[in-house]
């Protein structure tokens, strides 16, 4: 069983394995250079053998105890027929959201779409490299891919005027991505991934009122989806205010958590394994800094399962340095 499953399975912790929110991105110069000879993100997903091999690129620099697939949230509608680009310097911009195509889509369509992603993390799953390690496979949560659907864009700091006024089209959005999400997890794990993790990456823009209908109910549908499948699951709700409510309603194998929270807070509410919390601008700084910060997390969650993570994705201007020894600062303590 490698360590990641330990620690969320048998609560082991004695061990503190890691592993990096995009650990393999823009930050390595090897990603680099393949990024500059495709510059159509979505093709380079789609491509097996190129994502499957950026997958690997931080796997074979450093000491981490998982591979997370090199593909991307947005692959869920992009399998719906919706267009999805990624514009330089802006981020994704999504055509206009046609409902009567997507309803009439079939999983047949769906898996055809997006083929490549399982057949990649087969080829990761399968590759010796990641032998006694995790392969871990990912969705968004509904509530972010609805708000990308209907957004069109990154929301950053708010959504559409009129985002809530056709409440026909956010119910009926939510049972098809519900639907399609399961497809793509089940077709993930069936390929090799060894756990799933739910990005909630913009949870933190609802007002408690609405996060039952929105978050709570449509995730723990997927959570109990990933359970039946003999699978742990890891959510992330990013930016969400309660994660003791988040837990005991959704109730995820794991919880990872940003790095506007209180680690101290999470270790006396939180029982279930607990993943990151680090911010990322740590490993922008120094050794010295870098070191007591992490260190910080791995004495809080000393006595608790514990899996090292950042709150956030590693930023691109991260020095490859830093991140080496960062993992071995964890491999050391």
């Amino acid at each position: 069983m490698s360590p990641i499953r330990k620690v969320i399975i048998n609560k082991k912790t004695d061990i503190k394995p890691i592993w990096i929110m995009r650990q393999a991105g823009r930050y390595l110069p090897e990603f680099r250079k393949i990024r500059k000879e495709n510059p159509d993100f979505i093709k380079l997903c789609l491509n097996e053998n190129l994502s499957s091999e950026i997958t690997l690129q931080p796997l074979k620099r450093y000491d981490l105890d998982a591979a997370i697939i090199f593909s991307d949230i947005l692959m869920l509608p992009y399998g719906l027929e919706q267009k999805v680009e990624f514009k330089k310097n802006f981020g994704p911009l999504l055509g206009s959201l046609d409902l009567k195509k997507i309803s009439r889509l079939d999983e047949i369509d769906f898996v055809k779409n997006v083929f490549p992603v399982y057949k990649a993390i087969s080829l990761v799953s399968n590759n010796q490299i990641t032998k006694n390690k995790s392969t871990i496979g990912f969705v968004g949560a509904p509530w972010t891919l609805m708000v990308y659907m209907i957004n069109q864009q990154s929301p950053k700091l708010d959504l559409k005027k009129d985002f809530f006024k056709d409440n026909f089209l956010i119910n009926r959005i939510l049972v098809i991505l519900e639907k399609f999400l399961k497809v793509h997890i089940k077709n993930q794990i069936d390929n090799g991934a060894e756990i799933i993790q739910i990005f909630d990456s913009w949870a933190g823009l609802l007002n408690e009122k609405d996060l039952p209908n929105y978050i709570y109910i449509p995730t723990l549908n997927l959570v109990e989806y990933v359970k039946s499948l003999n699978t742990p699951v890891i959510c992330f709700p990013r930016g969400i205010k309660n994660y003791k409510d988040y837990c005991e309603i959704v109730k995820p194998d794991a919880i990872c958590i940003d790095y506007e929270v209180d680690p101290l807070d999470i270790l006396r509410k939180i029982k279930i394994p607990v993943q990151g919390g680090m911010d990322p601008k740590v490993l922008l700084t120094d050794k010295e800094n870098l070191k007591k910060e992490a260190k910080k997390y791995l004495d809080i969650f000393k006595d608790h399962p514990y899996i090292f993570n950042l709150g956030h994705g590693i930023l691109p201007e991260t020095d490859p340095n830093m991140m080496d020894y960062l993992v071995k600062t964890v491999k050391d303590y």
